[in-house]
């Protein structure tokens, strides 16, 4: 299976079955004097960092603009803060209206309220696709990283000063068809400027808006980028939607861009790679995941890739110790239980296909597809309660619409036998 990466964040279960954590409004954290610039190691408000030293360039024989057909639409990240007029109109007019004045100083949190905990928006969790700003306000809806992008926009617009982080929250996978996507997560700390301060500091106007639970939170690293790295994030995403939905010439021009804004950002290298792959340009692709494994000897969705790469080029004992140092960093790779278990129900084994499910939900009890194809083992083995309880985890955590109405017409189907 192709493996590929992308940036946003994964849907959590509150205890309980069935429950799934609300897409609005996201948790907040205050940020309080001195106790997070130590988990921040020091880093310092992106309005007044210090210059980054420059990008190391792409390297240029890593591109082959010539094998892909120009793109069809715009693909640029110059444009994904923009506002559009519905939005500068929300920004500077339905944001004071629940305000006592106009004059009233403006504050993150005003920001969050309005965006997040009122009904003016009712802005929904989606993790169809990645929008930029605008689409994102448009819609109503978009994944993580569209939300962050749009909140960060507002922000702008209001002169806050902006700070994007990088999550350490674990991996979490998902798929399309033979590709695998490794999901980072992003959030978003927001603090007035000094000079907007009225009567000095206050640490009450700062905070941090994630979509993850408050608890989920405490104790995890956080990493501050740059805002180059949080656009490069967006087009890479793009490049991944767009090889999930086969449209390979897209999907170049969208990583191709990517690199262009972060050079050092390692994930659109693997995406390029992939992208070279499914374009037939196994050396190509040979050459650009060489790149990243010579950086991180041990990047595992570089080292599974080439291991395909190499094994189509003939190179069988090459593909060979590749796939054993991979084995070796990852005894059970991403999917492993679940393809078993699909085999198994697919010969009549179904309690095998049970247990191997159920491995799958332990250690990501956050991907619907796995409570669903557990939920059919369970009513395989004529578990109707234990079925239809899967059946609610998976619609809980889906993460799309379309995932949702499969599994609700599934539970409908389980009511209709009496199953409560």
């Amino acid at each position: 299976m192709l493996r590929s990466f992308k940036q946003g964040c994964h849907p959590v279960l509150w205890p309980g079955a069935g429950r799934k954590r609300p897409a609005s409004p996201p948790p907040v954290r205050r940020r309080a004097a001195g106790a997070f610039s130590a988990l921040l190691a020091g880093a310092v408000l992106a309005g007044c960092a210090a210059p980054a030293p420059p990008a190391t360039p792409v390297p240029i024989e890593l591109l082959h603009d010539q094998a892909f057909t120009p793109a069809a639409e715009r693909v640029d990240g110059d444009d994904v803060f923009a506002l559009s007029a519905e939005m500068r109109r929300f920004a500077h007019t339905e944001l004071r209206k629940p305000m006592h004045a106009v004059q009233q100083e403006l504050t993150p949190q005003n920001l969050v309220d309005a965006l997040y905990r009122r009904e003016l928006l009712k802005l929904e969790y989606d993790a169809t696709g990645t929008s930029n700003a605008a689409q994102t306000f448009a819609a109503r809806k978009g994944n993580c990283l569209s939300l962050v992008l749009m909140t960060a926009a507002f922000a702008k617009e209001l002169h806050f000063l902006v700070t994007y982080q990088v999550v350490d929250a674990g991996e979490f996978w998902s798929r399309h068809d033979d590709i695998a996507f490794l999901s980072g997560h992003v959030n978003i700390d927001l603090s007035q400027r000094t000079v907007d301060r009225i009567g000095g500091f206050d640490p009450g106007a700062s905070l941090v808006v994630d979509f993850l639970p408050g608890t989920e939170l405490k104790g995890l690293r956080v990493h501050p980028i740059s805002e180059d790295t949080l656009v490069a994030m967006y087009l890479n995403n793009r490049a991944a939607e767009a090889l999930a939905q086969g449209t390979i010439d897209a999907a170049y021009w969208w990583v191709r861009s990517a690199l262009q804004r972060a050079p050092d950002y390692s994930a659109p290298y693997n995406t390029l790679g992939v992208v070279y792959l499914r374009h037939g340009d196994l050396d190509a692709a040979a050459q650009v995941l060489r790149r990243v494994l010579a950086r991180d000897g041990d990047n595992r969705q570089a080292l599974s890739n080439l291991a395909i790469v190499v094994e189509r080029q003939g190179l069988d004992g090459e593909a060979r110790e590749l796939r054993e140092r991979l084995a070796r960093l990852e005894p059970d790779p991403p999917y492993k239980f679940f393809f078993l278990g699909r085999q198994a129900l697919q010969q009549g084994d179904f309690r095998a296909a049970h247990d191997y499910f159920a491995k799958e939900v332990a250690r990501a009890d956050y991907n619907g597809e796995f409570h669903y194809w557990l939920g059919l083992a369970e009513l395989r083995l004529g578990r109707l309660v234990e079925a239809r309880r899967q059946m609610q985890l998976a619609m809980a955590s889906s993460t799309t619409a379309a995932a949702r109405d499969v599994y609700a017409a599934k539970l409908e189907r389980l009511r209709a036998v009496g199953v409560n």
